[in-house]
This record gives structure tokens, C-alpha cells and sequence, in this order.
């Protein structure tokens, strides 16, 4: 649904004590809880299911940590590390840099009132041939599921505890850690001691979800309150949000693929980023200039279409963003994409306030974006789910967690099968190949509504295979079963 633009009401006394900066713990005489990760695991699934709970939180008695202030103090070393890290290197950037005294200070934000800028932007990183990517689409607050899919890590000799044992693999979650479960605190937790104990190796892109409006009043807001006191806000992490990039566009070698929560954004022009050599390049989304890109792109779509002329005329505007949301939504964080390859090429969802990219449209931004040397090969994403279930959750369920979009052996004509005769139709095996421009969407983790509505029990990652040739790589899906009672 899209966001309210409006300043949540139960934020507004706590912010008010804490308006002049962020929330520090430095002055916490207490260190972080060192937890090691199979004490940690065994704390989080003593919990009870958000099956279990139905909405409601766990027990003080029950919290796997007892303090807000462990997860503050290992927010505070990632902010620590990030001031040192590539993105504070201002050889990494491409074009508009950062201004230090303001992106790296971590004391403001743009939803207080000593306000800084918003200033989204996009990251490239470079493995080696012969890599691993591995994607988890959304948490919403599921914990189980994420020590689910770490335990299978773990036993396929790609992790020991937090940390990932093989030199050429990545992990790259995809967006929406909290929300609509019971436990955000904890995956957030769990991805910063990933992120922490391997830098260069994890990766989180920023979702709809990692925005202040949407957690506060979607239930990560309320979760922090009930857990540990209705003057505890979670600021830092807020903040945090703003160092995750809202796209990355990893690869091999010339060949890449756009990892990201939403869908497309028409008005970024990824050209240099991707075409500049080095591990990790950034660049400022800056303005989003989408009806200039018609402009000078009129072939893109076809405005001879009253109907699609009229949505373009209204929605199709440029803009800078001041948020997430405002002035419209960032189509890397929000948009979706059409099912079937007869769907329209291009749509538009009021319930999001995002765009739908139909297959022309699609393709039409990649083949734009694999200029010179590099190419832009596939999408891997997340978002597209429904709590209840559809032609899309039917699609996700039946492809085991990693659907592709607008199959040659599915239309708008069988939008209606059954979950069980779509097995014949799309893509099941748990290897397969990439075809250039395609697009993929990753499953929600199985203990939250989701879950519940739609009547299945496991977790999905994808693990891309990216070898030397573009030809040669390969989508390995996993299922890991998750206990939700």
C-alpha cells in the first residue's frame, strides 16, 4: 500500500527529546554482546513462531537479546566501519561525491530537524569468475527462517557460524528485514553481525520497507517499543538505512545483473557506473530524470496508446528525491513487474504508487544500460508478494521460491491455473539457466503472513553460479524447510 505522507503520530514526542542529533550509545559504559552464533541460533528459535504469536510479541522472558542497546552498539561499529570502508573513499565515486560532513554524519538524518539530504545511490561490485552470488529476497521479521537458511549454509561448507568460509561467495539480502513479523530486531541483528564479520562479502540493498515512515507504521516501531519501552526508537538503524544502496549491480567480468527490492528506474542512467574498472565503484542517483528519458528515448514505449499516453503525461515526471517516497516513489525500491509476457508494457499500481514494467519496457532499459563494455545481463529482486494467494504467489509457490517473469510456456490465459498444474507450466528444477534480460523474483521467508495466507513452510535462496562466459551461468534455487509452529 502506499505510504502515508504524514509525520507518525507515536513518533512524535521520542523524536521530539532527539531532534538535535541521533541517538549515540558511546556514552554506554557496556559493550556489544559478543554472542557466539550457535548460542545465538539456539536463543532465536527457543522463541515462539510469528504462526505462534498472530501479530502479538514475544515475552520479555523470551527476547534473545534484553537490551535494545546491543543492537544500537553494533550499529554504531557499522557506522564506524563504513566512515573506512570503500564508500568513504572518494575515488570510488563516480561523478558527484558525497559530502563527508554531511553523508557520513551519522548524528543527522533527513527525518530530523538538523536535516541533511537524502541522497539514495546505486553500487557496483566486481567478483571474481567462478563466484557465488547468493540471494534471500524479504525477512519481514522472520528469524526462524533466516536461522534456517544459515544452518543449511553452515552444512554446505559455505559459512562457519557468522562467518562465510569460501573466498568467492556473497551474500546479497534483497530488502524489507522488518514489518509484519515479531522479530525484526533480530534479523536486524543477525545481518549486521553477517555484515561485520565479512565486509566485503555481504550485501544489503535498501527496500520499500528500510524507510522511517514505512516502520513506523508498519510494526518495526511498535516492536522496539513493546520489547524494550515506549521511549526506545530505533533512530540508529534508521540511519543506518541511508548507507545501503538502492541498487547493486554485480557481476563477472562484463557481465552484471541489477540486485534490488522493486523493480526498474528509467530516470538512472547506470552507463558509467557499470563501464568504470575496479572491486566497488557508487554513484548518486541524483535527479531522476524519467520523462526526459522518453524524451530522447520515444521508442522506449509507444505513446500512440491514449491510455498509456495519459498515465505518462500524469506519472512519468522528473524529479529529486527528499525521501523514499516524496516526491513520488523510487522505482529501484517500489515498482514491480508485469507476469506475463501479453501483459501490458507498462502499467501503473495506486495501492503502491509505483510503476509495473511489462516485458518491452524491461528489456528496453537493459539493452539502454549494456553500453560500451559492460552489459546488463538479468534482475534479481524481491517485493512482489501478497498475503493472500494470486497469480503471482501461485507462480512463486510453484517455481519453489524463484519465479521468472513472462515464461514462453505461461500467459495471461492461464493467470488462474492451480498451483499444482502450474508445475507443468513454469520453471521447477533446482538448476537453470539465465537468459539475458530476464527478470527474477525471490519468495518471502515462509513464518509470516505471507506464509500463513498462501500455505507453505520454506525459505528460498538463489545462488548464482557466474562463471568466466555469461553463457555458462546458472541459477541453483534452494529450499530449506522452516519449522513454524
Amino acid at each position: 500500500m502506499a505510504p502515508r505522507q504524514r509525520f507518525p503520530a507515536a513518533l512524535t514526542q521520542p523524536l521530539l527529546a532527539v531532534v538535535i542529533g541521533l541517538v549515540s550509545v558511546a556514552a554506554n559504559h557496556v559493550s556489544a554482546e559478543e554472542i557466539l552464533y550457535g548460542e545465538w541460533k539456539a536463543r532465536c528459535l527457543r522463541t515462539p513462531a510469528n504462526r505462534v504469536l498472530k501479530g502479538r510479541f514475544p515475552s520479555k522472558e523470551q527476547l534473545p537479546l534484553k537490551e535494545f542497546r546491543v543492537v544500537q552498539q553494533l550499529v554504531e561499529k557499522v557506522f564506524g566501519h563504513t566512515k573506512q570502508a570503500a564508500i568513504a573513499d572518494s575515488s570510488n565515486w563516480i561523478g558527484e561525491k558525497p559530502d563527508p560532513t554531511e553523508f557520513f554524519d551519522t548524528r543527522r538524518a533527513y527525518f530530523t530537524r538538523s536535516a541533511i539530504r537524502f541522497q539514495p545511490f546505486a553500487q557496483k561490485l566486481a567478483a571474481a569468475p567462478g563466484s557465488e552470488l547468493i540471494f534471500h529476497g524479504d525477512f519481514h521479521g522472520d528469524i526462524r527462517s533466516f536461522i534456517a537458511t544459515l544452518e543449511w549454509l553452515n552444512r554446505s561448507g559455505r559459512m562457519e557460524g557468522f562467518r562465510i568460509k569460501r573466498p568467492n561467495t556473497y551474500l546479497v539480502f534483497l530488502g524489507d528485514y522488518t514489518d509484519r513479523g515479531a522479530y525484526g530486531v533480530e534479523v536486524i541483528y543477525t545481518l549486521l553481525r553477517l555484515k561485520l564479520a565479512n565486509p566485503r562479502r555481504v550485501f544489503m540493498a535498501r527496500g520499500n520497507h528500510e524507510d522511517f515512515l514505512l516502520t513506523a507504521n508498519y510494526g518495526f516501531l511498535r516492536e522496539v517499543q513493546a520489547k524494550y519501552g515506549r521511549s526506545t526508537v530505533p533512530l540508529s538503524i534508521w540511519r543506518m538505512y541511508d548507507f545501503l544502496p538502492v541498487v547493486i549491480y554485480a557481476g563477472v567480468g562484463s557481465d552484471f545483473v541489477q540486485c534490488n527490492h522493486g523493480g526498474m528506474e528509467p530516470g538512472y542512467d547506470p552507463r558509467r557506473l557499470l563501464n568504470t574498472g575496479g572491486e566497488q565503484r557508487f554513484q548518486m542517483l541524483g535527479e531522476l530524470a524519467r520523462a526526459r528519458f522518453l524524451e530522447e528515448h520515444p521508442e522506449w514505449l509507444d505513446t500512440s496508446d491514449s491510455k498509456l499516453k495519459k498515465l505518462l503525461d500524469t506519472r512519468l515526471t522528473d524529479f529529486r528525491p527528499r525521501s523514499p517516497t516524496s516526491p513520488a516513489t523510487i522505482g529501484f525500491m517500489w515498482s514491480d513487474y508485469s507476469v506475463f509476457a501479453d501483459d501490458p508494457a507498462l502499467s501503473y499500481n495506486p495501492n503502491r504508487g509505483a510503476f509495473v514494467y511489462g516485458r518491452s519496457a524491461t528489456s528496453y532499459l537493459l539493452g539502454h544500460a549494456s553500453a560500451g563494455r559492460a552489459k546488463l545481463r538479468a534482475v534479481f529482486r524481491a517485493h512482489q508478494h501478497s498475503s493472500v494467494p494470486n497469480a503471482m504467489m501461485n507462480r512463486l509457490i510453484a517455481s519453489r521460491g524463484s519465479f521468472r517473469h513472462w515464461q514462453s510456456t505461461d500467459g495471461r490465459r492461464q493467470a488462474a491455473t492451480s498451483r499444482a498444474d502450474l508445475k507443468s507450466v513454469v520453471e521447477t528444477g533446482p538448476k537453470r539457466s539465465v537468459p539475458d534480460r530476464s527478470v527474477w523474483t525471490l519468495n518471502v521467508a515462509p513464518d509470516s503472513v505471507y506464509g500463513v495466507g498462501n500455505s507453505y513452510a520454506f525459505d528460498t535462496i538463489g545462488i548464482l553460479h557466474a562463471g568466466k562466459s555469461f553463457g555458462d551461468w546458472r541459477l541453483e534455487v534452494v529450499n530449506v524447510p522452516v519449522t513454524v509452529d
